[in-house]
Parts: structure tokens; C-alpha cells; sequence
């Protein structure tokens, strides 16, 4: 089977709906339906704003943010207030973005979206904070994790490694373009009719191929 496919199915055999994986589409969902819905500014009202935080947060948490090593670890979820605020205001177009309209207007709201959740976060973000929650609120970029970067060897955020990462989706765009992965509904654990986008579905094939070159060296 092909490296890339044999990747992607080996994150799916660990996505179930109560193991750390979904916390992805739990976030995804939340974030995006208020896109759909065109209420992107109720993100942050005083009806939602606390769901808004702990939704963030927990994804966060889960998705090995909230180590010893961060900074996060120190901070409750009103942290994130300012953060969704700002989400709250940014552009629905940033929902738009994936990895095959990777052209130079989205380039730049992707990076100027990076600017944006930085200051929101007092400046003190990584590259991997801010890919990793621009994944989970916009499923619009890879999140450059310690696998991932070590998978696609890039080493910034920057313009230059987004025109990397959609290289590699042309050389493989036969391959992501057969998926077809619905996210989970939390309720009812069954899948949503929200698709995983391409920017995922790298995310996915860089995390485990990084993963697996990792283990290769220890």
C-alpha cells in the first residue's frame, strides 16, 4: 500500500469518538458552524463566549498543548477570551482556505492570521500553538507539530513551507482527493456531514510518517 494512504488509515484506526483524536472534530464543529451559520461574531457574546473558551482549550489540552513546558499550563480559559474575540472577527473566508487554493491572496490571510493569534496570545505563541489552533478552529493548515515538521522537513511557518506542504498535495492530489472523512458529531458519535478537509487529511499523513521517522532514530 502506498506510504501515504497506509499513514492516513493508521491516524483513522486511532479515531474514535471518545479517544483523543475526535477532540479535533468536536472543536472543528463548533468553530465552523457558527461560519456556516454566518454568526462568527456571536463566537464571543456573553451567551458563548465560555463554551468558546473551554471548546478551544480542551482541544488544546488534548492535543499536548498544555504540558509542563508551556506556558498555557499556567493559565485558566479566560486566557482564550481575547483570542476568540479576535476568531470572533477574522475574515469566513479563512474557512474557504485549503491546501489546493493555496495561491498568494490565501497565503497572506493565512500568514496574516498567524500575526492575529500571536498578538492575541501576548506574543508568547510557537509556530506550532498557532498552526495547531488554526487547525482546530479553521482546518485551514497543517498544525507544525515536532512529527509533522520532522516529516516534511520545514522548519517555519512561513510562505515558504505552506508552497511546500501544497506541493506535496499536487504530487499526491489522487490520493487526498479519494478521501472522503466526516467528522464526528459528539452527540451521537455517528459522522456530521462536515468533510475533513485536505489540510487535515496532511496533517494526519505528516504526524504519522514524522512519528514513524522518529521512532526510526530512538
Amino acid at each position: 500500500m502506498d506510504t501515504t494512504k497506509n499513514s492516513i488509515n493508521q491516524f483513522l484506526e486511532g479515531r474514535k469518538s471518545d479517544e483523543r483524536y475526535a477532540s479535533f472534530d468536536y472543536c472543528y464543529n463548533y468553530f465552523y458552524s457558527f461560519y456556516k451559520e454566518k454568526k462568527l461574531d456571536e463566537l464571543a457574546d456573553d451567551k458563548n463566549l465560555h463554551m468558546s473558551c473551554l471548546q478551544l482549550g480542551f482541544y488544546l489540552a488534548s492535543w499536548g498543548m498544555m504540558r509542563g513546558s508551556s506556558f498555557l499550563l499556567g493559565k485558566s480559559i479566560k486566557y482564550y477570551k481575547k483570542l476568540i474575540v479576535a476568531i470572533s472577527k477574522m475574515k469566513p473566508e479563512l474557512w474557504d482556505i485549503d491546501v489546493d487554493n493555496y495561491d498568494a491572496k490565501n497565503i497572506e490571510l493565512l500568514l496574516n492570521c498567524k500575526n492575529i493569534i500571536k498578538n492575541s496570545l501576548e506574543n508568547k505563541s510557537t509556530d506550532k500553538l498557532i498552526t495547531k489552533i488554526m487547525l482546530g478552529v479553521f482546518a485551514n493548515i497543517p498544525a507544525y507539530d515536532t512529527y509533522f515538521t520532522k516529516s516534511f522537513k520545514i522548519n517555519s511557518f512561513n510562505e515558504k513551507s505552506i508552497q511546500k506542504i501544497k506541493g506535496f498535495y499536487v504530487e499526491n492530489k489522487e490520493i487526498f482527493d479519494s478521501y472522503k472523512i466526516y467528522t464526528i458529531d459528539f452527540l451521537t458519535s455517528k459522522d456530521t456531514n462536515i468533510l475533513y478537509t485536505k489540510a487535515k487529511l496532511i496533517d494526519m499523513y505528516g504526524f504519522i510518517n514524522g512519528q514513524k521517522e522518529y521512532r526510526k532514530q530512538v
